[in-house]
């Protein structure tokens, strides 16, 4: 699968180098070339010109930027995200981490409005990225919960979710995407408040259907 990461931090350096190790053809891109070529280098992806080089092609965009930057990124690339699967992997904190500053929406709501053209998937939210590498946890798979509206484009990244080893979970419609990052508010805060380790995931346990 060809996935473009648009952002080279914590989140888009983990996604880029398991991707490639999943064995998708991963192109990067980040506010300077210098980053895009450190974080391509590390992951064995190409780095990009710029975001529009990444995602030319692209099969699936993925938004590794913090919420203050992803709308500013979807205004750059505007109509180069038409008919794209977009995935928004923020989580739309205050500047002080004690709380979000959507109220009655979600950042990837608020994505979707100004990308009408371009099918908005939230995902990668609810772990953190130094998983994305080993999703696993007592020999069990982490959660990938993954919410939107295009059916299609939830089973384009539920694949790419898949074949980093999480197992996919089917959140809904993407107003599920506000529960999404009250989820990784709630593991944010955990983890600061209880002085952990950064390493704690969501798995849904119980009775499920699966077979």
């Amino acid at each position: 699968m060809r996935i473009a990461i648009v952002g080279a931090g914590n989140v888009g350096k983990a996604l880029s180098a398991a991707a490639v190790a999943a064995g998708h053809d991963v192109a990067v891109s980040a506010t300077s070339r210098d980053s895009a070529e450190d974080a391509a280098a590390t992951a064995g992806a190409r780095a990009a010109a710029d975001n529009a080089d990444a995602v030319n092609g692209a099969e699936v965009v993925v938004l590794a930027v913090p919420h203050a930057a992803v709308a500013v990124v979807a205004e750059e690339l505007g109509s180069a995200l038409a008919g794209k699967v977009v995935v928004d992997t923020s989580n739309p904190l205050n500047d002080t981490y004690s709380d979000l500053v959507t109220v009655g929406t979600s950042s990837a709501e608020e994505l979707q409005r100004q990308l009408p053209d371009a099918s908005v998937i939230k995902a990668f939210n609810t772990n953190f990225a130094s998983r994305h590498a080993n999703p696993t946890e007592g020999g069990a798979p982490l959660d990938a919960f993954i919410a939107g509206d295009d059916a299609n484009a939830k089973a384009k990244v539920g694949e790419f979710a898949s074949s980093l080893g999480y197992r996919v979970i089917d959140a809904g419609e993407l107003r599920m995407a506000r529960s999404l990052e009250e989820m990784a508010f709630l593991n944010i805060k955990l983890n600061a408040s209880n002085d952990w380790a950064w390493q704690s995931g969501w798995k849904l346990v119980g009775p499920t259907g699966e077979q």
